[in-house]
């Protein structure tokens, strides 16, 4: 096979020991070198063969990732949320468990009395990955917080008007901690 020459599938056959160094993506058997991933060929300049993968992997939530995600549950110290992808890469799942917590010490800087009054069953938040492992989240910074959300009595469209957001059906008035990214965005 020669560089450039279409899509290989795993364990197409790419050339011999003799021609090539394995690469990424590639295994050998018996002095045949032969495709381990779906991708494109490349040759090194060191005459290393290896395959390019044809589709990216699922990211891994890593710490100081922004993830954008809903409010599944509101505890009296914690929300949990429900992970739907990593900003920037919103077109694949994440690899890993996406249930995830915002403490009500990581909701924004200073002192929080109720997380009922920060974020509302079903909002969707824009959060900063804190712990990767234990998945904590925050939404202290500016741009962090709720892009969305709905009224607890009506369930209407909240519109944002300064640093509350107002129902357009039922004039209820909500505070939330409301990202500035607010309406806008993959939501």
């Amino acid at each position: 096979m020669e560089k450039g020459e279409g899509v290989v599938v795993p364990g197409d056959f790419l050339g011999t020991s003799e021609e090539f160094t394995m690469g990424k993506g590639v295994y050998g058997e018996e002095g045949n070198l032969y495709a381990s991933q779906i991708g494109t060929i490349n040759i090194t300049d060191k005459r290393a063969i290896e395959v390019l993968p044809a589709v990216e992997t699922p990211p891994v939530l890593k710490e100081g990732d922004v993830v954008i995600g809903r409010i599944e549950d509101l505890r009296d110290n914690v929300a949990l949320v429900s992970i739907a992808c990593v900003e920037g890469k919103e077109k694949r799942e994440i690899a890993a468990s996406t249930q995830a917590v915002i403490r009500i010490s990581n909701v924004r800087k200073g002192f929080v009395s109720d997380l009922q009054q920060e974020f509302g069953y079903l909002d969707v938040v824009k959060a900063k990955v804190l712990d990767a492992k234990a998945l904590r989240l925050s939404t202290e910074e500016r741009d962090l917080g709720v892009l969305k959300a709905m009224c607890t009595k009506c369930k209407g469209r909240l519109k944002r008007k300064g640093d509350v957001l107002t129902c357009e059906k039922c004039k209820r008035v909500e505070p939330r901690k409301i990202s500035e990214d607010y309406g806008k965005g993959v939501v």
